[in-house]
């Protein structure tokens, strides 16, 4: 079955159990994926990939909220975002762990030879870990291993 499907099942069993809070995340990035298409073009079709890519994207944004609110003294705020989150991550990928991760960074950095620029070095890596590995873990890894 293909992630799209899934989403829109998951949205329909959703619906008819009545769980509210489910169905407004799902709604919410059913209508990001929507965009997506629209954007791509007339009868365009999200690959999987792409579909990965808004689910890390709306995942990213839940984190950055979930911070803001803290630290803006709203608790609350920041528990509803925890939620979204646990729902978008359901269909992520595992990440790999923080060893798993540094482990895979210095493999890939050994076959690097240009070194010097930190934004081709990170989009080197990143082809091959996205979706796989947090990128701001990526980032302080190769820092702390060329700094």
């Amino acid at each position: 079955m293909d992630l799209l499907q899934k989403i829109n099942d998951d949205l329909k069993s959703a619906l008819k159990s009545g769980d509210h809070f489910r169905l407004g995340v799902l709604r919410m990035v059913n209508s990001a994926l929507k965009n997506k298409a629209i954007e791509k073009g007339k009868d365009a079709k999200l690959t999987d990939e792409e579909i990965l890519q808004i689910f890390t994207k709306e995942a990213k944004k839940r984190k950055e909220s979930i911070v803001a609110f803290e630290n803006g003294g709203r608790p609350e705020l920041a528990d509803g975002e925890k939620k979204e989150l646990v729902i978008i991550e359901e269909y992520l990928p595992k990440q790999m762990s923080k060893e798993d991760t540094e482990k895979e960074v210095v493999r890939i950095l050994a076959t690097i030879s240009d070194k010097s620029k930190f934004g081709l070095v990170m989009k080197d890596v990143m082809k091959e870990l996205n979706g796989k590995a947090d990128a701001k873990l990526v980032s302080e890894i190769i820092k702390e291993k060329l700094g």
